[in-house]
């Protein structure tokens, strides 16, 4: 290791930005127990650049980035560039109590909530991106356009096998130069470490290569944009699935189908968490395969929630691989605060002893007026204004939020609704490729 090399400590901020300080990697040992100092502010401050105001902090206060033992990543150096290497931070008061703006705490106690009902989770973050070049782009899902993107493809992934990642595929997608990177799943917290560290990775590969990489939700308002697909599954306390009952409809047992009732009764909510920059509503809009209908779908690629299919080929085991697909997030969101909701309006859903929603196994554009208003066909909030609204009159899912973090976060996506006024579409999307 050089005597210059650094560490970053860092955190994943209320529009999804990582920050942090970085100080000599010979020292992070002593910085363990302590961590490095952090300023109340800086949770306010804007993906547009600049800082919310009103915010509900001021120049005010103290606090400490403490690193996660288990999170470190560290890339070895290669040529002319240096390691990466950080690691992942609770936000916490200088005695060390938990800070209520946290994200991973807010995840961490919806984490806490299902394993008091005896529920373990598992989760993956399924990532799309688009490499920023000039040139035309290949054909989708060709292997030409994945081999155009060697090496940085190769790269890329020994890079996230590096991170302790477990990414399990790359391929290219649908829009120009787009790629995607399915991972493992992972316990909750993990899982969501995992998409804060993939993106990071994965750029860092760019930039050794002279290459850029976006994760914005919508690169051109005429094109397929890039998702985040939250996969998440449901284990008993003796690792047994939860989710899968192969007497009942798409093969969800009951629980599950009130887990998903939860997860739709609080889809407006949500949105203002998991799909949140004024660029992200048009790409869940009817017909670009995200979120066209806010239901629950086997097999579709229009609904919010998906059943995705269960492989029995070989004679693998069904049970083990049922889960839910979440649709309706991007890389705009904090990872923390968009899994943490998403459990706790399943939670709210079991609770409740919802009734399982129906399950729609039609394309959304051959239903007629009835049924596309039983299964929400458009009904994704439209813009990010509408979905802070809808935040705003959930009282359980506003619930969810410390009134602090609640204010911070609004604040943040106020601010972001006013820095892209009177911007034309492709001008919003525009800047936020530069900016994700």
């Amino acid at each position: 290791m050089s005597a210059a090399e650094l560490a970053a400590l860092v955190c994943c901020d209320l529009g999804g930005i990582v920050r942090g300080r970085s100080l000599f990697a010979s020292e992070l040992g002593r910085k363990l127990d302590v961590g490095v100092s952090w300023v109340p502010a800086n949770h306010s401050l804007t993906p547009t650049g600049g800082l919310a105001e009103p915010n509900p902090f001021g120049p005010l206060g103290d606090l400490r980035l403490l690193p996660d033992r288990t999170t470190r990543v560290r890339l070895k150096a290669q040529g002319p560039d240096s390691a990466l290497e950080l690691m992942l931070c609770d936000i916490v008061q200088t005695d060390g109590t938990p800070w209520e703006c946290c994200p991973r705490r807010f995840l961490r106690e919806a984490l806490e909530l299902l394993g008091g009902a005896g529920i373990r989770v598992m989760a993956s973050f399924e990532h799309e991106f688009q490499l920023l070049a000039p040139d035309a782009p290949a054909l989708p899902f060709s292997l030409e356009a994945q081999r155009r993107a060697e090496p940085f493809a190769a790269e890329a992934m020994g890079a996230l096998v590096e991170a302790g990642v477990q990414p399990e595929r790359f391929f290219a997608e649908y829009a120009p130069h787009q790629f995607e990177v399915p991972v493992a799943p992972a316990p909750g917290m993990a899982g969501a470490d995992r998409s804060v560290v993939l993106k990071e990775v994965v750029r860092e590969i760019a930039r050794r290569r002279g290459l850029r990489v976006s994760f914005a939700p919508l690169l051109d308002p005429d094109t397929a944009g890039n998702g985040v697909h939250i996969h998440v599954s449901l284990l008993d306390d003796a690792d047994q699935p939860l989710l899968h009952d192969p007497s009942r409809p798409g093969r969800l047992s009951e629980l599950g189908g009130r887990f998903a009732a939860g997860i739709l009764r609080h889809a407006g909510a949500l949105s203002a968490l998991t799909a949140p920059s004024p660029a992200s509503a048009a790409r869940l809009q009817p017909h670009r395969w995200s979120a066209g209908a806010v239901c629950l779908g086997l097999r579709n690629r229009e609904t919010l929630l998906r059943i995705p299919p269960l492989v029995t080929l070989g004679g693998t085991e069904p049970g083990g691989q049922m889960h839910l697909e979440y649709r309706g997030a991007d890389a705009a969101a904090n990872p923390y605060l968009a899994l943490g909701a998403i459990l706790r309006a399943g939670l709210a859903g079991i609770d409740e002893r919802l009734p399982a929603p129906e399950i729609l196994e039609r394309d959304p554009a051959s239903l007629d007026e009835t049924e596309a208003r039983r299964f929400g066909v458009g009904a994704w909030p439209a813009t990010l204004e509408d979905s802070l609204a809808a935040l705003a009159g959930d009282e359980t899912a506003r619930g969810w939020l410390d009134p602090l973090l609640y204010d911070a976060y609004t604040g943040v996506k106020r601010a972001e609704i006013e820095a892209t006024a009177g911007l034309d579409a492709g001008e919003v999307c525009r800047r936020y490729g530069e900016i994700y």
